[in-house]
């Protein structure tokens, strides 16, 4: 199943377009809650507005999603922060 927590996707429409995401956990068959680079805060995604990537890490683990999304060291502590 490519809709899972951890997933690696690209967003394909909207303001963060072309952004790598990570997904971290399903509503409902039609919207995930993801987390892209340029805003570090939960947000619903339709998944038709996503492309999956074959890379899953663990969304609890605040290392690997710093390297997923590919962030800077003040990036990484708003991270931790919220």
């Amino acid at each position: 199943m490519l809709i899972e927590e951890g997933r690696l996707c690209v967003k394909k429409f909207g303001r963060d377009a072309g952004q790598r995401a990570v997904v971290i956990k399903s509503i409902d068959k039609n919207f995930v809650s993801i987390i892209t680079h340029s805003r570090l805060r939960e947000r619903r995604c339709n998944i038709r507005h996503l492309e999956f990537l074959a890379e899953k890490i663990n969304p609890a683990d605040k290392d690997a999603l710093t390297s997923a999304l590919e962030l800077d060291k003040r990036q990484a502590e708003k991270l931790s922060k919220s």
